[in-house]
């Protein structure tokens, strides 16, 4: 993609070389993007039912499953089949991903997403089938299934760090942090006052309970608050109405320059 990107594309598209995605569909990819919709367009194989037919039992709840947990490390909760290996993206956002940190294999696109969230972009499903006929998936449940749970783990710990405690600080940063202090302290509290041979007193119970209840109200807020908070404006297009900092840092060493330029054209002009 960085190749493609250098020697000058605007929308750079990716097709899994297994037969199973239809190349007819590029059009549709590159259209969002070109006309601005969005930045990356990805295919969603569970849009339409009636696709669901041909594929596999295994994969339909492999990827369901995958799919809910990338919801969650990515944030971008209105996608679906993240899996997905037929996508579109725009060029002008393959300098600002860190391509040597984006995982491989069977994670790349759940990763990368992750990393389009970080900058805010905006992503958008293309509907499209999967002609499945009897290959062999070479991916081994058993044993990626626990790669993939931690690398969505950490991707979520990273996200919730980057968007709402480094970058940014809300109500929502608030609402997470005495969300899990408060349900933390009532199940610990609630664990160790459990099972003792008086009865518990009805105070015992509420000190225990109703920081439960309140953290938990809190965990919810935070979720509404994330699920709102899905990128929604196209990000390549911004970046074309905007100075770009690595822009500005690159013409750093021109500002002196331009600053006393513009000194002199705004000195008043000596009369002879």
């Amino acid at each position: 993609m960085a190749r493609a990107a250098a020697d000058g594309a605007d929308v750079i598209v990716k097709i899994d070389g297994d037969g199973q995605m239809d190349p007819a569909l590029i059009p549709s990819f590159v259209g969002v993007i070109a006309s601005g919709e969005a930045d990356y367009a990805k295919g969603n194989r569970f849009f339409e039912l009636e696709g669901l037919a041909t594929m596999p039992l295994g994969r339909l709840i492999g990827n369901a499953g995958l799919s809910f947990l990338a919801k969650i490390s990515t944030g971008y909760w209105h996608t679906f089949d993240p899996t997905n290996g037929f996508f579109a993206i725009h060029a002008s956002l393959i300098d600002l991903l860190p391509a040597n940190k984006i995982s491989q294999r069977y994670f790349f696109e759940s990763d990368l997403l992750f990393r389009l969230n970080i900058l805010t972009a905006h992503v958008i499903d293309i509907p499209m089938h999967s002609h499945y006929a009897d290959e062999i998936s070479g991916m081994k449940p058993h044993r990626e299934i626990v790669r993939f749970a931690a690398a969505h783990l950490r991707n979520f710990g990273k996200r919730v760090l980057y968007s709402y405690f480094v970058r940014n600080f809300s109500v929502a940063s608030l609402q997470l942090v005495l969300g899990i202090i408060l349900t933390l302290f009532g199940t610990i509290y609630g664990i160790v006052h459990w099972g003792t041979s008086a009865p518990a007193t009805a105070g015992t119970v509420m000190i225990a309970a109703l920081p439960i209840i309140v953290g938990v109200q809190l965990l919810l807020a935070f979720l509404s608050y994330d699920i709102q908070s899905v990128p929604r404006s196209t990000l390549h297009l911004r970046l074309k109405t905007s100075a770009l900092p690595r822009c500005a840092l690159a013409h750093q060493g021109n500002a002196p320059a331009l600053e006393t330029a513009a000194g002199e054209q705004d000195r008043p002009k000596q009369k002879p």
